[in-house]
């Protein structure tokens, strides 16, 4: 005979404690260790830094606790552990910028950041009490992200930045209007794949057991496809471009779960580029650097120096890395920003980086994870789109640095020196974090 029995949902908030204090840890620790080979360590200063990080962790705690205690246990202890690796990083960058009588504060700047970044998230959590308000603003999302992708061209608005016409000037500051884009148009594809996909996954001709679109399906693709274009050749910004098109052709086959869009967008984004690549000078450029690293002529002009550093700099730190403050990150331009794997890979080593690269995994893990657990098709889509997000970005950092793909001008998530990618990725968290509190949170308290 068949027993029913009560089940306590536990909400995973202690063990979210738990693993706060490890991330933490790991935050004082790289800090520590910085300021040590740098001559600069203050016990007092450390402490300090100590509690700051133990009250920011506790007041995130105890913020979802009251308005998301549902939420992944798992999210935003990884987000920290980065977040915090990257912060003694950067620091670690300055000191070897002074060593060479460069003064910089970016290690300061990121920290207020990182404050902004948290801040962000929070309100998120605490605003948007149910995400699926948002599928009303399906196309709302989407003009606002083109008009994100756009504002770097208003004349006297958009800023110029190595070769790269992707930052926008505001109030004394430069801003990459494209990270917050990528997030309204992860809220348009999902709202428009959830009304749109029985269409987009039943109808279509079969070609070798292979059902394939319909010319007239084609359109949202090529749109998006175009719209890709377009960054690449006018923005000069072929990691944007990469990631928008990459992020649409995911959501798209989760919302189908047809193989055929995938061939489909990966062959209409290949001919793309190969066809930039061929018309356009600058893409060109970005080519021959990635093919002909290191071939004299193209190291001599300068065309892939920064790749080529990037690269030594990664071989001299081996298996273990020369440890925090012992390497030279400082020899390779933008180290703290577009190039901070590449020292991270320096002063960790292959084991350090392998290790950062696991908390990126955890988090598209629990992202996927959030998506599976969601009932909404709209949440199921929006979830996944949020995940292949960062997993998509990460790739292409990642990839562009060690010299698998072209590289691009785009930053890691929570690591690299930048505003507006922390607080873009740190929204990211929130929305994350309510879909996971609406998808773990039982039906009987949902009601």
């Amino acid at each position: 005979m068949a027993t029913v029995a009560d089940v306590t949902v536990r909400t995973g908030r202690r063990s979210e404690l738990g693993l706060l204090g490890l991330a933490v840890a790991v935050a004082v620790l790289a800090r520590g260790l910085v300021d040590y080979h740098a001559d600069f360590l203050e016990l007092d200063e450390l402490a300090l830094y100590a509690a700051a990080w133990c009250g920011t962790a506790l007041v995130i705690h105890l913020a979802i606790r009251r308005w998301a205690p549902f939420a992944d246990p798992v999210l935003v202890p990884a987000v920290l552990a980065l977040n915090g690796i990257g912060l003694a990083m950067i620091r670690r960058i300055d000191f070897a910028y002074a060593n060479r009588g460069r003064d910089t504060d970016f290690g300061q700047v990121q920290e207020v950041w990182t404050l902004l970044g948290i801040v962000l998230a929070l309100l998120v959590i605490l605003l948007l009490r149910d995400y699926r308000l948002l599928r009303r603003f399906t196309y709302t999302a989407g003009v606002l992200g083109l008009i994100g992708l756009l504002l770097p061209l208003v004349p006297g608005l958009g800023k110029e930045i190595n070769g790269a016409k992707i930052w926008i000037s505001v109030l004394g500051r430069s801003l990459q209007p494209a990270e917050f884009a990528k997030i309204a148009f992860v809220v348009f594809f999902a709202g428009f794949l959830v009304t749109n996909r029985d269409t987009l996954a039943l109808a279509g001709p079969k070609v070798l057991g292979m059902r394939f679109p319909r010319p007239r399906d084609m359109g949202p693709l090529a749109l998006v496809w175009v719209a890709a274009m377009l960054v690449q050749i006018y923005e000069r910004d072929l990691g944007t471009s990469l990631l928008l098109f990459g992020i649409f052709v995911a959501m798209l086959y989760v919302a189908t779960e047809r193989l055929s869009w995938v061939l489909v967008g990966l062959g209409m984004f290949g001919f793309g580029a190969v066809l930039a690549g061929t018309l356009f000078s600058h893409v060109q450029v970005r080519y021959t650097a990635w093919l002909h690293a290191l071939d004299r002529e193209v190291y001599s002009s300068g065309t892939s120096e920064q790749l080529v550093r990037g690269l030594f700099g990664m071989a001299n730190g081996g298996l273990f890395g020369t440890g925090l403050g012992e390497g030279r990150p400082d020899l390779v331009p933008y180290a703290e920003s577009d190039f901070i794997v590449a020292s991270l890979g320096e002063e960790l080593g292959l084991t350090g980086l392998m290790a950062i690269l696991t908390l990126y995994v955890i988090i598209v893990q629990r992202a996927m994870r959030t998506a599976i657990g969601t009932r909404h098709g709209f949440g199921k889509l929006l979830a996944a789109g949020l995940g292949f997000a960062i997993a998509l970005q990460v790739f292409i950092v990642v990839g562009g640095v060690t010299r698998v793909i072209p590289l691009t001008g785009l930053t890691t998530p929570f690591l690299a020196y930048g505003g507006s990618s922390m607080l873009a990725n740190w929204m990211i968290i929130g929305l994350l974090l309510r879909l996971s509190d609406q998808a773990r949170r039982p039906e009987e308290v949902a009601a």
